[in-house]
């Protein structure tokens, strides 16, 4: 006698992202094994993630070389620049127009072997800070065209670091980590970044304070009224930071609160404020710093838990100096790229999971060699020769493929074959494209494969609510996809493939059809 038909439903693929880290067959059904150039949208939806445009035409001083810095200031005037650093040279970027900033400093310019510099602003000016390299300023009150280095400030008093990391927090400029001493944290005067040995200008030396034993400061972090002071196997918590004694060190307010033993950060530029926390890559993945205010603890969450072996084997073959990251409020997610292996974690950061997990997806081809979140709310992504914006959806005119496997699944039947008699997918989105669509048994990794057209279509109008649900309008651009597969197998796993070139694409609903096979 016929088998009956038997239906097996996926209603949010994907929707808890990216699970390497647990058995597949244990995993819930949304839940993922690839999840390639994809993000997780606001609505639950698996969807291709957006691709980048560049922002200024061709600029020979740029020619094959990353631009690895990026960051914006604001001038007193209100005047917006982009910063960027490249084949050990300095830009700006304003509108459309990318431009070589030369130094202006008065006497011989500072030699520039490397392009990793950290950037911050205070006082109307952009300081930037690399180590082994003289700490320089752009001000462009004093010039629009021209850096000079810090110690070239009008008023200049004291000796600034030659550090590696710098912030600015509670109206002054801190530094850390120079070539020769990885422990004194030192600060500017209140307002006053070119004052460094008077008012509240100091300094902190940490090697009398870490929990267990000397350890090397990494950066820093201020949230809260609190100073997060990261070093590579432990972190120190500072309160007070804020308050100032007039003429008289910062260090004279500020007390320890807390020492935090074990994590630390191993990566400066992994330090992401999101508005209530402090994200960070640590040696065991990333990590959040969530301080409970009625407690007064500091408690941490493991945001990279479902994919912390790979993630953390790719990191130990990046150079730390260039892993870079961003934080994204608007798309509500976090980046952590990794250069050399040209690939891009996606942290998503609406709801975390029951576990304390983010919903994590991976990102290939872009291979962005760094990051800058404008006050506009866009994002700037740094490439070979260009500085990019995240939007629209091609690669700088060139496609991109999309993938999305599920987990392996015996379909509730762990004794018994089954047999695929139809697969069904619905679609947002896409135009005059191929979706690929995937299956295969018993973790073989050979699969079989069927491609089925979406047609040409309109722009998907989507996302129009009352009471918080999503609403299709008329016209909407749904599309289900139909393939029908051959074979059998006791263990099934799908896959969703597609060449995003210029369409947003999501997945709804995935519905596998199937009947019993023989007993195994």
């Amino acid at each position: 006698m016929a088998q009956p038909l038997q239906t097996f439903s996926i209603t949010a693929p994907g929707f808890y992202g990216l699970n390497t880290q647990d058995s597949s067959l244990d995993l819930a059904s949304g839940f993922a094994l690839v999840a390639n150039n994809c993000v997780i949208d606001q609505y639950g939806r698996i969807g291709a993630r957006k691709g980048w445009v560049p922002q200024h035409v061709y600029n020979a001083a740029l020619d094959g070389f990353a631009v690895r810095t990026l960051g914006e200031h604001v001038g007193d005037d209100g005047s917006t620049y982009v910063m960027c650093a490249g084949n050990h040279k300095v830009f700006r970027l304003v509108s459309g127009t990318l431009t070589e900033i030369t130094y202006g400093g008065g006497g011989v310019a500072p030699v520039i072997t490397a392009d990793n510099w950290s950037i911050c602003s205070q006082g109307g000016a952009a300081f930037a800070f690399q180590i082994g390299h003289d700490p320089l300023v752009f001000d462009s009150g004093l010039s629009t065209t021209q850096y000079r280095r810090v110690s070239e400030l009008p008023g200049y008093s004291g000796t600034v670091q030659r550090a590696n990391f710098c912030m600015s927090a509670f109206g002054r400029v801190w530094n850390v980590d120079t070539a020769t001493d990885k422990s004194i944290i030192q600060w500017s005067d209140l307002n006053a970044p070119n004052k460094w040995n008077s008012g509240s200008a100091g300094t902190l030396d940490t090697t009398t304070v870490w929990p267990n034993g000397n350890d090397t400061v990494v950066g820093m972090a201020a949230h809260n009224n609190y100073l997060f002071i990261f070093g590579r196997n432990n972190i120190l918590i500072y309160n007070n930071a804020n308050i100032l004694i007039t003429g008289v060190s910062t260090l004279a307010a500020m007390t320890l609160e807390d020492t935090i033993t074990g994590i630390g950060c191993i990566a400066r530029d992994s330090i992401q404020y999101t508005g209530s926390d402090v994200l960070f890559l640590s040696n065991t993945g990333l990590r959040s710093v969530m301080r409970t205010i009625q407690e007064k603890s500091a408690p941490f969450r493991d945001l990279s838990k479902n994919v912390r072996t790979d993630l953390m084997s790719a990191v130990a073959g990046e150079d730390l100096a260039t892993i870079k990251s961003v934080y994204n409020p608007f798309e509500s997610f976090y980046l952590l790229t990794l250069p050399i292996l040209k690939t891009v974690y996606c942290f998503d950061m609406r709801s975390p999971l029951q576990d304390g997990a983010a919903k994590v997806t991976t990102w290939d081809g872009m291979e962005p060699s760094s990051f800058c979140m404008l006050r506009d709310n866009s994002m700037l992504v740094g490439k070979v020769a260009y500085v990019g914006k995240y939007t629209g959806y091609l690669d700088n005119d060139s496609s991109y493929r999309m993938q999305y496997f599920t987990n392996h699944t015996d379909l509730g039947a762990p004794s018994v074959s089954s047999i695929l008699k139809k697969l069904s997918v619905v679609v947002i989105g896409g135009s005059d494209q191929f979706v690929t669509i995937k299956w295969g048994y018993d973790f073989t990794g050979n699969y079989y494969s069927q491609n089925v057209q979406i047609p040409a279509q309109g722009v998907a109008y989507y996302g129009v609510s009352e009471y918080n649900i999503a609403e299709y309008s008329p016209g909407t651009s749904l599309q289900t996809l139909v393939a029908y597969p051959t074979g059998s197998g006791k263990v099934i796993q799908t896959g969703y493939e597609s060449d995003i070139a210029g369409s947003a694409l999501s997945i709804q609903k995935i519905e596998i059809l199937a009947k019993n096979g023989k007993i195994i």
